[in-house]
């Protein structure tokens, strides 16, 4: 399954919170200090992201200098929760920082829609609470993983969102051809291919007109970007394929990403998603839930004609 709800009960010793933003406006330093209050109200001891840390220092008050992470080896093992404190990109950063570790992460949303980062500033004293009393689950989110012929993104392989090809230096489309379990299944003349995982069905794949998937379907979603063909459409395949590619272009390079990250890869680079053998667990609070969030985010069942 792509995830599961797993109950936990209140810890009976301190637990460690670690906390990560990338960048924060002046309207987002009240939240973010009370964040940081609350959680020292409620005896949580706090290990903060190196540069968040210098940036929001002259904003709160803490006895001493803290504990601090600069990324994936420096951050402490027994890091009980990472609070993501901006939007969905934010979170999707803290992925690389907590790989295969099996640290949950919590996303408290400081930007626009906030599909992952689900926990608006308004229920951040509720979520805070449930977090304390053991009053949440976690969400088993499956990832992807990209095997390549040369080494790329900096041993992280692996995306929570997508794994993405696309055209550079060039306006002209270009030709996938994709692959599954080595059968050839399309070749896509557009400007890009994606592959989304559950979680990412609501990102970037749902931009270009791709399905909406439930988070505890096993399945990867196939969407192309501008396709050339109209009559070209998103797929949704079983996650146990290997899903290979071979590109086509005028020019030599093309872009290849994992959620936000990227990399410039040639033509001669060989390509393969399949699903990583580790997931990502997400905290939710127990008045939180998948249906609770796109009903929020996407309006349905909302009349705005108005």
């Amino acid at each position: 399954m792509s995830y599961f709800y797993a109950e936990f009960k209140p810890t009976t010793g301190l637990m460690l919170v670690a906390l990560y933003n990338r960048t924060f406006e002046e309207q987002d330093i009240p939240v973010l200090k009370h964040i940081v209050q609350m959680l020292k109200d409620h005896n949580l001891q706090m290990v903060f992201f190196k540069d968040f840390y210098e940036r929001i220092a002259p904003h709160i008050q803490l006895e001493s200098t803290p504990r601090l992470f600069t990324g994936k080896k420096d951050l402490p093992a027994n890091t009980d929760m990472l609070f993501s404190l901006g939007g969905d990109g934010t979170l999707l950063d803290t992925v690389c920082f907590v790989g295969n570790s099996n640290i949950p992460l919590i996303g408290v949303n400081l930007g626009r829609l906030g599909f992952l980062a689900a926990i608006p500033e308004e229920e951040v004293d509720a979520a805070i609470i449930s977090l304390v009393r053991g009053s949440y689950t976690l969400e088993k989110r499956t990832l992807l993983h990209l095997d390549s012929s040369i080494p790329l993104f900096d041993g992280s392989p692996f995306a929570l969102n997508e794994f993405t090809i696309h055209r550079k230096d060039s306006s002209s489309m270009i030709k996938i051809h994709t692959y599954l379990n080595g059968e050839f299944l399309n070749t896509y003349w557009a400007d890009g291919l994606i592959v989304a995982t559950p979680t990412g069905s609501t990102g970037y794949s749902l931009s270009c007109n791709g399905p909406v998937v439930f988070p505890q379907t096993s399945s990867f979603v196939i969407t192309p970007v501008a396709p050339h063909n109209l009559n070209t459409r998103s797929i949704v395949v079983p996650d146990d394929n290997v899903i290979s590619f071979e590109v086509e272009g005028r020019t030599e390079q093309f872009l290849c990403t994992l959620d936000s990250r990227t990399e410039t890869i040639t033509s001669g680079v060989q390509l393969a998603v399949k699903r990583e053998k580790f997931t990502i667990s997400l905290v939710r609070p127990d008045e939180h839930n998948f249906l609770k969030t796109i009903r929020q985010k996407l309006y349905w069942g909302i009349d705005r004609r108005n």
